[in-house]
């Protein structure tokens, strides 16, 4: 049985997720507090933690930051925002969705489904040395190291970050300001556009023409995509 931390400081509201989530079978742990619910995740081991963002204490932002630092797990963020802002900035901090209130909790218990199933896919393609394939490239995550088509080929520690996490998320577009937040951070003093060149950098290593990528896809206007 999944195991799943639900962090939500609404006593109502938690339980009827609780219960809808129940009745498919997970195990539900509810915290109503943000800083019980980080002690939680990061001492204890959940399949997938749910994570509102306006919580007493620590906010669901700072959460999600601090447990994707450590865990690689689902983490959907539920929050009463529907600002492209937030969105982004939750997306960029690590989370796998962001869900905005009001919503049905037979849409949430398709999501969290969707997501496990998702990670269970990927863990099943990674090796005991916590390694990732696709398309002739090998991502070992414990040794950041890269082989392509069996040639290890240097990454510097971002370009590393900003292959992984497009691969770990794949198919997804991911705006650029995604993408810097999540491998830089708003207090960085880079700005979005050095984005764009370490795409250009990761598809002169991993693309056969770099010029015409089919791998590091560019969506006009929106991002990029790694596609599988």
């Amino acid at each position: 049985m999944k195991k799943i931390l639900l962090i939500e400081d609404d006593v109502s509201i938690a339980e009827l997720q609780r219960d809808y989530l129940e009745i498919n079978d997970f195990s539900v742990y509810i915290q109503h507090t943000g800083d019980a619910g980080l002690q939680h995740a990061l001492q204890k081991n959940y399949d997938l933690i749910i994570l509102d963002i306006m919580l007493p204490g620590v906010n669901g932002f700072e959460i999600c930051k601090q447990i994707r630092a450590v865990k690689d797990i689902p983490i959907l963020l539920l929050s009463a925002k529907k600002e492209d802002i937030d969105k982004i900035r939750g997306l960029g901090l690590g989370a796998d969705d962001y869900i905005t209130k009001p919503f049905s909790p037979s849409e949430l218990v398709a999501r969290v489904k969707a997501h496990l199933a998702r990670y269970d896919r990927l863990a099943g393609n990674q090796t005991k040395t916590n390694t990732v394939f696709v398309h002739g490239i090998s991502i070992d995550k414990s040794a950041r190291k890269v082989q392509i088509n069996g040639e290890e080929v240097p990454f510097t520690t971002k370009e590393f970050d900003l292959l992984l996490f497009l691969v770990m998320h794949p198919n997804q577009v991911l705006s650029k300001e995604q993408l810097y937040e999540r491998n830089w951070g708003l207090e960085s003093a880079a700005d979005v556009s050095t984005v764009t060149v370490h795409i250009r950098k990761l598809r002169e290593k991993i693309e056969r023409e770099p010029a015409h990528p089919k791998f590091l896809e560019t969506v006009w206007g929106a991002g990029y995509r790694f596609n599988v």
